[in-house]
Formats: C-alpha cells, structure tokens, sequence
C-alpha cells in the first residue's frame, strides 16, 4: 500500500488528520515517534534549517530534496509544502513528478505570486483565480498514482477577502483538488464559515504566534475539518528548548543537566541505529 493510499483511506475514515511539522529526519521522526498518523514538510522549516526566512528563497530542487529526506525517514505519510509550484503550470507538473518521485502522499500548492512568504506575514500578493485554477489541474495530471492527495491552498483572506478565498478554493476543488486550504482565518466564526461554505475536505493550519486563535483539535473535527497541519509546532520549540541549553552553558559554565537525561546510544536509536546495526558488514582488509 502507498503512503499516498494510506493518507487517501484515513481521508475517507472520517478521522480528523492531525500532521505537525518536520523539515528533516530528526523532527519527522519526533512526528512518528509520537503516534501521529502523518508528518507536513513544512517549507517555512525547510527555509529555516538553510538560515533562511520563509520568504520564498528556497528552490524546487531543495524542497524535493528535503521531501525525499522525509520520506526515507519515517514509515507514514507525508505531506509535502509545494509552495506555489515554483512557476507556471509546466513548473507545477515538474514539480509534481518530482515530489512524487520521492514517495510523497499529499502536496500543496499554493496562489500568492513570486516570491511568496508565510502566510501568516502581511505583504502578500495573489495570482488570479484563472491562473490558480489552471496550476491546480496542471498539478492532477501530473501524477501518476491516483491516490497522490492534492491540496489547494489560498492566501487570499489576507489580500483580499474570505469570500474571494472560499470561491477560489471552490473552483480548485471542481478543477480536481482533493482537500481545500484556506489560509488564516482570523476568528472561530470564520473557522465556522470556512468549514461550511467549501464544498469539499477542508484542512486547518494552526501556527503559535499567527493569525489564526489556537483551535483545538476536537473542536476543529466537530466543525468539520478533516487535516489539521501544525508546521511550526516542533520548530518553535526547539529553537525555544535550545535558546535555554545555550543560555544555561553560558550562565553556568557547564551544560544543563537535563542534557544528559538520555544516553548517546538511546538518540542513535531513534534515529534506526539498530536497523542499521543489524545489516550484515565484511570486514575491510587492507591489501597486501
């Protein structure tokens, strides 16, 4: 069975997905690790381990790359950040073969205009709804395994209005999206209005600190959602737990001792060293 078979059954369960953010194999398995039913390639998370802001400064080939880091990580599905498909609709096909290459379940494309950023940072600008439309039916054609999700994500509560964003995520969807994104909606009452005016699954993106109240996770599967991403979840908190190990070094003059909580043997075997141990090995010899 796929990934993308998987994600597509828990889809049709009726099960809310709940998917936190990772951007490489620690925090995708931290995702694993801890029983969640799917991890998001979050592309903010991506520009942050290359030192950069989410501000669209990272390339296709980067993404993909980290896609595929992910997907030879964990055992469960992925879901990928395709940003705005990295062009037109031939760059959105590219892109789709790409992500799908490295065994992606679900990718999002998005309709802010190059160079995007966080949607939840002001200055955004929109493609039209006509070009969104077209880079949506261009990402269905693209792929190969019909169970590949496609997720259309608009931006345009921020630029322009709800009602334009609930319209474009509509026409995406009849255009042969599979889940509807619409970015930060800025109350529960939109939430609401989201969850009940789009003709399809709906997915919801909490991020700490952005636009949209801390929803809880029962409370978004009653009103309807069917995903429900976090991308920056385990980012913020680790930059937050690593601000405090370095503050503690430098205070103190040695590292915190909760730094010490768990053997070096135990974080290897988080990260598969006993698969990797239990793979027979020849011994080298040098040559005589």
């Amino acid at each position: 069975m796929s990934s993308a078979h998987q994600l597509r059954t828990r889809l049709h369960s009726g099960e809310l997905i709940v998917a936190p953010g990772a951007w490489d194999g620690i925090s995708a398995r931290l995702v694993e690790q801890a029983g969640y039913p799917a991890v998001y390639m979050t592309g903010a998370g991506v520009s942050a381990a290359r030192g950069f802001p989410d501000f669209g400064l990272v390339t296709m080939s980067e993404m993909a790359e980290s896609a595929g880091v992910l997907t030879r990580s964990v055992g469960i599905p992925v879901i990928a950040d395709t940003d705005t498909g990295y062009g037109n609709s031939l760059n959105v096909r590219r892109t789709v073969q790409e992500y799908e290459m490295r065994g992606v379940a679900a990718l999002q494309i998005e309709d802010q205009a190059s160079p995007k950023r966080c949607g939840h940072l002001d200055g955004k600008e929109l493609i039209t709804t006509g070009e969104f439309v077209e880079k949506i039916s261009a990402a269905v054609a693209a792929k190969r395994d019909s169970d590949l999700v496609i997720i259309a994500r608009t931006d345009a509560r921020a630029v322009t209005s709800l009602d334009d964003a609930i319209e474009r995520v509509n026409r995406a969807l009849a255009a042969g999206a599979d889940i509807a994104f619409v970015e930060a909606p800025r109350s529960l009452d939109e939430a609401v209005e989201v969850a009940c005016r789009v003709d399809g699954p709906c997915l919801l993106n909490l991020v700490p600190g952005g636009k949209t109240p801390n929803i809880a996770l029962d409370v978004a599967a009653h009103l309807g959602f069917r995903m429900v991403i976090l991308p920056g979840l385990v980012l913020t908190a680790l930059m937050r737990a690593g601000d405090q190990a370095l503050a503690s070094l430098r205070d103190q003059g040695c590292a915190p001792a909760q730094s010490a909580s768990q053997s070096i043997s135990a974080l290897f075997d988080r990260l598969g060293a006993r698969e990797w141990q239990a793979v027979p090995v020849r011994a080298s010899h040098a040559a005589e």
